[in-house]
């Protein structure tokens, strides 16, 4: 009897194996992350065809909603330069990770070989001894392995603090006042012509608010400064030539104007 988490499965496994492959195979970042998107939220519905509620809504909600969207932005916002991703910042790293792939795989193997050739419990029967899929979870994190998820806890927490002593970067000169950032970007705009107050945002006006097409200023051509090195080094930077057009043409219509009313004069 085929049941609704067989039609599921047989119809999401294909996209979520196709999205894993694409997630690893892809030279961008940000496409690795939508990739993972959507492998999540496959199994999300898996989750849900197999009456598992809580871990359907933990899977969106927690995982593809905050964790995943939260490091796509921050992909999105900052850039990862290729030449930058390559260089190899802790020695060896690269051999354990194979040890590590090598190991998983094992462990996958061993998993999917217990599955096929072992009894299954059943869904039905593990939930009816709790109760209910909520209830029988609670019971397993909060009673069975609650040392387990604890010391887990602890790891993260750990591993957060670890990565906050790794980034921290201690000060070497006094921190500059307010007073003082402002002194030097008058010396700057005296000595180099640099512009002392902020760069001009991306967009063009209220047609466009897109990061990769540069700002126009007041005669129509393009603020380079407006656009982020990194858009720049990977050629991701849009022509707003043709958005550009109609400030050019009433430019010109204003030139034409004033040069008409000296020429009266």
């Amino acid at each position: 009897m085929v049941t609704g988490a067989d039609v599921a499965f047989w119809l999401l496994a294909p996209v979520m194996v196709l999205a894993a492959i694409a997630m690893v195979a892809s030279r961008k970042p940000v496409h690795s992350a939508l990739s993972l998107a959507v492998v999540m939220i496959c199994l999300a519905v898996q989750y849900a065809a197999l009456d598992a509620p809580f871990l359907f809504a933990v899977q969106i909600i927690v995982y593809t909603g905050a964790i995943l969207m939260l490091f796509l932005f921050v992909v999105m916002l900052v850039g990862v330069d290729m030449k930058d991703s390559m260089v190899e910042t802790i020695r060896g790293q690269r051999p354990l990770a194979l040890l590590a792939g090598l190991a998983f795989a094992a462990l996958l193997i061993l998993a999917v070989g217990n599955a096929a050739t072992s009894p299954g419990i059943g869904l039905e029967e593990a939930n009816g001894a709790y109760g209910g899929n909520v209830q029988g979870l609670a019971g397993l994190i909060f009673h069975r392995y609650v040392f387990a998820f604890e010391l887990t806890s602890a790891l993260l927490i750990t591993a957060a603090l670890g990565a906050m002593v790794l980034a921290f970067r201690e000060r070497l000169g006094e921190k500059k006042t307010q007073k003082v950032l402002v002194a030097e970007r008058m010396r700057r705009y005296a000595k180099e012509g640099e512009h002392p107050g902020p760069l001009p945002t991306p967009g063009v006006f209220a047609r466009h608010n897109a990061v990769d097409t540069p700002a126009l200023l007041p005669d129509g051509t393009q603020a380079e400064t407006s656009v982020s090195a990194t858009l720049k080094a990977r050629g991701q930077v849009l022509d707003s030539s043709e958005l550009s057009q109609a400030t050019q043409q009433t430019l010109r219509a204003i030139t034409s104007n004033d040069d008409d009313q000296e020429d009266e004069q």
